[in-house]
């Protein structure tokens, strides 16, 4: 099995995106009701990337920064840090600070840092960034979810409805099982089952699956028998929601060897980050990209985080040809 953080962004950027909400609602209940959700939020990724091309300070997987309305009509910006990591991070809650006070300094805003920690390290829980010398002393604390912490209730986990549960619980079968394949096949295959089970819609199940998908990856013959049993499910149930074409893609990858299948899950990858910025890709388009070799579908996963619509996409591919044809 080839490491799933290796892909060319995180799906937990993704699942942060699709459900907001839902993802404040699960990680930090006390802050959710706080937020006027009703005057919508914005993402500004663009404004944090000026940030940390001057504060990198180590391993960056998936921040985010999205400005919400108060409860009380006031605006405020909220820092999300994501470390999904198998290791500690030593610099972590410095980083947490660096950033903080750069966005404070640099737009006048009030900013709320949050952090899930997805490591292995029960004692390992970074909460607060402290110096002092001569008297002057600085001390940042910010809220924490870890992610090991729902383990402990896995009943309670299994039955929450909110869609973050799933996520929860497959980053931890992967993290348990990780050497035990059997075992993941047949926890994928209940997580994925679970989705229909929960009664969620068509979108939401092939979202949360694409997540399930990126975790939890399987041997080619598990992976194999995990499709089968998972098609004649959705048969029994005429409810095949998950993606056919991804199958098929993840086959002929297979099949077509390493570097084949590099490509193929790329180009899956790149469709999954299109479809939450592009509402219908029109068949030439889709095609277009088809085409492209493994450096320009990682041109384009790097291009399409800054798409507002389809114009943004057909202008791209056409520039990337021109510049192909150019030389």
């Amino acid at each position: 099995m080839r490491d799933p953080r290796s892909d060319i962004d995180s799906p937990w950027k993704e699942a942060i995106e699709a459900y907001f909400p839902d993802f404040m609602s699960f990680f930090f209940p006390s802050i959710h009701p706080q937020i006027d959700w009703i005057r919508g939020y914005e993402w500004l990724d663009k404004e944090l990337q000026q940030i940390v091309r001057d504060a990198e300070i180590g391993k960056r997987l998936a921040d985010k920064l999205v400005k919400v309305w108060h409860a009380d009509g006031t605006e405020a910006w909220v820092l999300i840090h994501i470390e999904v990591q198998n290791q500690r991070e030593p610099n972590f809650s410095e980083r947490m600070y660096v950033y903080n006070y750069r966005l404070r300094d640099r737009y006048n805003r009030p900013i709320v840092s949050l952090a899930v920690l997805g490591d292995e390290r029960p004692q390992w829980r970074p909460t607060e960034f402290t110096t002092e010398m001569w008297g002057c002393r600085t001390n940042f604390q910010f809220p924490v979810a870890k992610l090991l912490d729902y383990k402990q209730d896995w009943s309670s986990l299994d039955a929450n409805d909110n869609l973050f549960a799933t996520v929860v619980m497959a980053h931890l079968k992967a993290q348990a099982h990780r050497k035990n394949a059997p075992t993941l096949k047949q926890w994928k295959l209940q997580l994925t089952r679970r989705l229909y089970e929960k009664g969620y819609d068509r979108q939401d199940i092939l979202e949360l699956y694409r997540f399930i998908d990126w975790l939890i990856q399987l041997p080619e013959a598990l992976e194999i028998q995990f499709q089968r049993e998972l098609e004649a499910y959705e048969q029994e149930g005429k409810m095949p929601y998950i993606s056919t074409i991804e199958r098929m893609a993840q086959q002929r990858g297979r099949e077509e060897g390493r570097e084949e299948g590099q490509l193929a899950g790329q180009r899956s990858l790149i469709f999954r980050l299109l479809n939450r910025r592009v509402s219908e890709i029109p068949d030439t388009v889709q095609e277009q990209i088809h085409q492209l070799p493994l450096p320009g579908l990682e041109a384009l996963g790097e291009a399409l985080l800054d798409f507002t619509g389809l114009e943004d996409l057909v202008s791209w591919l056409a520039a990337y040809q021109e510049q192909s044809e150019n030389g």
